[in-house]
Order: C-alpha cells, then structure tokens, then sequence
C-alpha cells in the first residue's frame, strides 16, 4: 500500500509523518538529510527489508525511488507500507502518476482552515496565511520576515533541486505580477510582454508555480448555452499571506487600503471553501455578457454556486438569477464578512464566513 501525501513547503507533512513514526527509526528516510541519502545509494536493497510502515520524505528529489516502490508495493505478502512525503513538482506528481498508477492514494494537505483556528481568527487567517509559522508568529513581523524567507527559499533552493533552470529574479518577478492579476482570467499576452519573453514561457512559469501549489488555475465551467463563455482559467494565489507579502501588504492597514483589497477577500474566501465544504470538482463560470459565478461545486450530479462579496449586506444579483437558471444550480451561497444567515431568493442564501468554521456548514 502506497500513499502519497503532498503539499507546499512547510505546510505540515513532515510534523504529520512524525506522528506515526519517528524521525530516528530505521523505517524513516529524510532526502534533506545526507545519511538518509546515503542509505538510499541502493535503494531496493535498503527498502526491500523493511516491515511495517516506512516514511520516505521530499520524495522529489529522487524520483528514481518510484519504480523501485512499484516493484516493492506488487509483492505478495505485503510486508510494508509507504507513506510518501513531497512538495508537489511536476515530477513528483508526473512519477507518481505514471510508475504509481492503480497502487496508491493521493491525499494533498494545506494550511490551517477556519475548521482548525476557529471563526474568530478568520482577520488573522486572511491577513497572515494559512502557513502554521506564518499564522502563529509570535507578531506581524515575524509573520511577514517568515514569509519572506518562504517565498526566497522557494525560488532559490527548492526550485533548483526540482530540476527548474529559470532564475530565482525571473520568477520572482513573474510571481509579483501573478499577485496583481490575482482573481482575473490568465492572459498570457500581458505577462509576457512586461517580461520581454513570449507567451509559452510565462505558462511554463505559471505551471511551475502552480506544481509548487502556491498557485491556483481555477478552471472555467462549459455549460451548454446559447452564450459565449470565457474558456480561460482564473488565477489565485492559493496563500493569502504570500499574496500580501508580493503586493506589500504587511499590515492591517495596508490591506484594508491596498486596491486589491477585494480579491484579496475572494482569493481567500474560495481557499477556505476548497478546504472546508465536501466537494467532488470545482470550477468558475463566465460569460462573455457578464455573468459571472466564483465558485462552482459539483457533489455527485448536482451543482452548487458561490459567490464571495465583502459586503455588509449582499443583494440578489441579474448574474445570479442567470445563473441559477442557466446552469441549473442546486443553490447559490453568498458569503459575506457579517455574521447573519439570511434568504435572498429561491435557494440563494446570505452565508456568513463563519460558517465555514463547521465543514460542510455552507449549505444546509
């Protein structure tokens, strides 16, 4: 039995693996680790001894390992099980998929989520991330020095190991300007001509980041209507933390003044809901005519809509009856920073943000 269990950086994995086993058993390899490393020199050879569970961490810097695990995973006795640890790569899920297939079950973990901190720390959540060190930062300067340091290392070390041969100063740069295109449709066009490269190698760029998930492609719903839709996907930066430490937010009061203010609010809205509400897919929908749904939810056949306004009294909207009825929703949550629970129309409810601190609280 194989899992493998993915996620950014410093998001918890590693604390999580240690729950079950301890980093000094002989059954725990560490890739950041030079003995661990060395162990692996004959990596069938060390692995095929071993009973019980073994934890293999940052499996992305060797992805040799997987067929050797295939070959390990088809014996019949079973005598082990792997629990795999990475930051997802393009690697790590291409070597997985491909050596893996039919073999294993893929769980992928982020930061905290209203269900873990509690709806009163929902400003804190919003304003610092979802990141452990960076939320429990003992203050706003050690929240953004830790975020700072997360979006250095990334770029400088991490991406290297990972085989990526774009420099640090490129990325950086593409990644400050994916902050300002936070919550809007990809167009490559206007990227690539700010950079002086052209369009394939932003969407290299972009897939790179999107690999690391620190970077969302949400992508469009097609629904069957006589309207023309955008097929484009949004763009969010997955941690709101790291949004604010791109675009200079270090504060309350920067972000509370900063014009992306807004998508802010919605980027983290619709990661809270990813987090907290069952869900089999999840998609945007636009038209071309303006009607528009942040967020769609497919669980089993029927669809839901949500729609994220940092209103103190959000209103039915032309663009939800639209797409209430071109889209067949099941219901539309509204959800707003307030704190009541309230009727718009016909299946479309007010939903506070609060409600998200009970998984599978948004509709009921």
């Amino acid at each position: 039995m194989l899992v493998v269990l993915s996620g950014p950086r410093q998001v918890g994995k590693t604390t999580l693996a240690r729950e079950f086993l301890s980093e000094d058993s002989p059954n725990y390899f560490d890739l950041e680790d030079p003995p661990s490393l060395a162990r692996l020199d004959e990596p069938k050879t060390a692995l095929e001894p071993l009973r019980g569970l073994v934890v293999i961490d940052e499996v992305q810097r060797r992805p040799d390992l997987f067929p050797i695990l295939r070959v390990l995973a088809d014996r019949r006795d079973v005598p082990a099980r792997f629990l795999i640890l990475g930051s997802a790569s393009g690697d790590l899920l291409r070597q997985s998929s491909e050596s893996l297939a039919g073999r294993l079950e893929r769980i992928e973990i982020g930061g905290f989520d209203l269900s873990e901190t509690g709806a009163d720390a929902a400003d804190m959540l919003w304003r610092r991330g979802a990141f452990p060190d960076a939320f429990l930062a003992e203050s706003e300067a050690d929240s953004v020095a830790w975020r700072k340091d997360f979006i250095q290392t990334l770029l400088e070390r991490d991406f290297p190991q990972w085989g990526v041969r774009v420099p640090a100063t490129a990325l950086l740069r593409f990644w400050t300007m994916l902050a300002h295109f936070h919550g809007q449709t990809w167009n490559a066009a206007d990227p690539a001509r700010a950079l002086g490269v052209n369009p394939s190698t932003v969407r290299r760029y972009l897939d790179l980041l999107t690999d690391a998930m620190v970077v969302r492609q949400l992508q469009p719903w097609h629904a069957n209507v006589a309207k023309r839709q955008v097929k484009a996907p949004k763009i969010y930066l997955r941690d709101s933390g790291l949004l604010h430490r791109l675009l200079g937010m270090d504060d309350e009061r920067a972000l509370l003044t900063h014009p992306r203010l807004g998508a802010s609010w919605e980027g983290f809205v619709l990661e809270q809901v990813l987090a907290t509400e069952p869900h089999d897919d999840a998609w945007f929908w636009a038209t071309h005519q303006g009607a528009e749904i942040d967020l769609i939810l497919r669980r089993g056949d029927a669809l839901w809509g949500v729609e994220c306004k940092r209103a103190d009294a959000p209103r039915m909207t032309p663009a939800m009856r639209i797409a209430m009825r071109d889209l067949g929703l099941s219901g539309i949550a509204v959800i707003h920073p307030g704190t009541k629970r309230y009727p718009l129309a016909d299946a479309v409810e007010a939903v506070p943000l609060r409600a998200l601190a009970r998984p599978g609280g948004l509709f009921e």
